[in-house]
């Protein structure tokens, strides 16, 4: 069983291994930093369905075949399938996982969930309770254009601080197994309002979360030395700043370490993006077509997955509520020729 340190942080016994993971992304996706990198790339948003919103669910169900595949199991033999979406009653994630015969948890963290998913995924494989899970998150950005704000036929002009929501999706097979990438510890986030209400700046909505969960996290564990990366969720241009300055504020001076998946994602000038990229597919893309990777470039590494959410809705957009925001930590170990779980 895993042990509480210090206020937040939560350290597991047992090591929950990263034991395959896949990515699949959109075609503006694939023309940006990480070009080929990922593991599928849907030619056309559309992706041979009659909505955007199926065409979601297409891709989200392709990446997670792909990581079971990698993995050689098949959906009945997960003992959990965790996950989530941007859309109203998570429904592509619902609609995968009628697909896969496992336990399903169904999330919604906003562009947190990949993050969200991991921490229960890992509880519930260090508590005993299973040896295997599948964590697998998805955003699409012309069915969140059409929920959020406004769709895409319209032509509205979108502001500086707007985010480009990721077609994506990532998912990430869990085990209780030797492996060389594992998930050791976590901290879950807690609910951050700054009482913004402008759902085109949500960077800055998150950002004060991002900054309270990676300071609850250096307090307790006192590990920035031994960090070799940090990276948020998706704040993107305006949310970076804001948190990278507030953590110098505290004392902590992340500069060399501290990157965000939503700057990573695009060439923010070419690809008219502004502030970067959002959405529950931007992490779960990004940690696996770059930041996985990278970290087996040393024999060991650490990587502090910060995953930031926007819980807003629609509705409360239109009556004008703020903009609550959220983050949760999840601690990845890279030790080359695997560990025991």
């Amino acid at each position: 069983m895993g042990r509480r340190i210090g206020a937040r942080a939560l350290l597991f016994d047992n090591p929950v291994g990263i034991r395959s993971w896949a990515t699949a992304a959109g075609r503006k996706e694939a023309g940006g930093k990480l070009g080929q990198q990922f593991d599928f790339i849907i030619n056309h948003n559309q992706f041979g369905e009659k909505s955007w919103e199926r065409a979601e669910q297409k891709m989200q169900q392709y990446a997670l075949e792909l990581a079971l595949e990698k993995a050689g199991l098949y959906g009945h033999q997960l003992d959990f399938f965790l996950g989530g979406d941007l859309l109203n009653q998570i429904i592509a994630t619902s609609y995968t996982a009628r697909t896969v015969g496992a336990p399903y948890f169904g999330l919604y963290g906003a562009c947190s969930s990949l993050a969200e998913g991991m921490i229960l995924g890992s509880c519930l494989l260090d508590g005993g309770f299973g040896k295997r899970a599948a964590v697998c998150t998805s955003s699409h950005h012309d069915a969140a254009e059409r929920q959020l704000r406004y769709p895409t036929e319209m032509g509205v002009q979108r502001t500086l601080s707007a985010q480009w929501t990721v077609t994506g999706s990532g998912a990430y097979i869990l085990d209780c197994a030797p492996c060389e990438w594992s998930i050791t510890g976590a901290l879950p986030g807690r609910i951050v309002d700054r009482g913004i209400k402008n759902s085109s700046d949500m960077g800055s909505a998150m950002a004060a979360a991002a900054v309270d969960t990676i300071c609850a996290w250096l307090e307790d564990m006192n590990d920035l030395e031994q960090l070799d990366y940090i990276i948020t969720g998706d704040l993107g241009k305006i949310g970076y700043e804001i948190c990278r300055k507030q953590l110098l504020e505290q004392g902590y001076d992340v500069i060399d370490k501290y990157f965000d998946c939503g700057m990573q994602i695009y060439h923010a000038e070419d690809q008219d993006v502004h502030a970067g990229g959002s959405g529950c597919g931007c992490s779960a893309v990004v940690l696996g077509a770059k930041y996985l990777p990278l970290m087996a470039q040393k024999s060991r590494s650490r990587l502090l997955l910060v995953g930031t959410g926007a819980l807003l809705s629609p509705l409360t957009v239109q009556q004008g509520e703020t903009i609550p925001g959220i983050a949760h930590a999840v601690l990845i170990e890279y030790r080359q020729g695997g560990v025991t779980c």
